[in-house]
């Protein structure tokens, strides 16, 4: 395993849609494992492939006591509204409200091709949302949720 560099903010390769991972080989294991260790080391709840400069449909959570390890993955249902803070270990110094599912249905692969379903909740969800924005080129930033500061005064 090898520590990787986290890509920072402003690099395109982050607003990039990543391609589907068509070969569960060796090297895809090295990409994860390499996350893993990344991720682990920067004590973050996620970590997406092209934060490491990959634009490959590979994301990884750490939340909550869950780990997991998601290839090709896909939001397939979502219920529930929760809203609260996120920030991002490629955006250095900000954070914002973003409004997120409560729950989330995800069907994925593992890093040896078999095909899996995970239900996740509250955190869990939130960060399996936000790691799979990245897939997309979607920055937590893009969603910030500013109805959270309106008041009804009388």
């Amino acid at each position: 395993m090898s520590l990787r560099d986290i890509v920072k903010d402003k690099d395109p390769i982050l607003r990039t849609k990543c391609r589907r991972v068509e070969v569960f080989d060796a090297r895809l294991h090295k990409i994860i494992d390499d996350m893993k260790e990344t991720l682990f080391h920067a004590r973050g709840a996620g970590l997406a492939a092209p934060q490491i400069g990959i634009a490959r449909r590979i994301a990884l959570i750490h939340a909550d006591g869950v780990y997991l390890e998601f290839v090709n993955p896909v939001i397939v249902s979502s219920s529930g509204s929760q809203i609260g803070q996120e920030a991002c270990l490629s955006v250095d110094n900000r954070s914002c409200i973003v409004e997120r599912p409560n729950k989330v249905t995800v069907d994925y692969y593992d890093r040896n091709g078999n095909a899996c379903t995970y239900d996740a909740m509250g955190f869990v969800a939130r960060a399996c949302c936000h790691e799979i924005d990245h897939l997309d080129g979607i920055l937590f930033y893009d969603k910030e949720y500013t109805n959270v500061y309106r008041r009804v005064i009388r």
